[in-house]
């Protein structure tokens, strides 16, 4: 079985939409920094790399699934060539209501990655910015950070707190260590 990071989009990898406005153009991707370089620690360190976003721009009629899926490969390819691999993205297209089982905080997205995949949830993070993520990793069985800004506390039921994605990274990271004995110094 492998294992697994599974990322949020929005907030995670990229910085949000003000609320109520939704990444739908390539030129609204504005990727936060040290993106490229904790997905490749992850990428080092044996984790699979799989993006689940809740995607309701679709529902909305404000993108279509082929436009989001283009705007999805150009990340990928984006990233490929800072020589990083996003393994896979899940997404769920869905309203709020009527809730579907694919919309965090349901764990769907992270099920359906998990067939895929075979992935060893006990093994496995998911590192997002609110709570419907934390609930949702917690609900597939898999390890929680949430990102919160800096000096902002967040009462967050995720086993870790991290200010970024690359601060998630190597805290994860020093976590994995404790349990495999490894050394982080490989990584970094």
């Amino acid at each position: 079985m492998k294992k697994a990071v599974f990322l949020d989009r929005d907030g995670v990898i990229n910085r949000k939409a003000p609320e109520g406005r939704y990444v739908t153009r390539w030129e609204d991707m504005k990727f936060l920094p040290g993106v490229s370089d904790a997905i490749q620690l992850f990428n080092r360190s044996g984790f699979l790399v799989i993006v689940v976003t809740n995607q309701r721009c679709i529902a909305k009629g404000l993108l279509t699934t082929n436009e989001l899926e283009s705007l999805h490969a150009r990340m990928r390819q984006k990233f490929k060539s800072a020589g990083v691999t996003i393994d896979a993205i899940y997404y769920c297209p869905h309203e709020n209501e009527p809730r579907c089982g694919c919309r965090k905080p349901e764990p769907g997205m992270l099920l359906n990655a998990t067939r895929d995949f075979d992935i060893d949830m006990a093994a496995s993070w998911i590192v997002g910015d609110s709570e419907p993520d934390v609930e949702a990793g917690r609900s597939a069985g898999c390890r929680t950070v949430r990102l919160v800004e800096k000096n902002k506390s967040a009462n967050t039921g995720a086993e870790l707190v991290a200010s970024s994605l690359l601060d998630a990274a190597y805290k994860i990271l020093q976590v994995q260590t404790v349990v495999t004995g490894s050394t982080l110094l490989n990584f970094i």
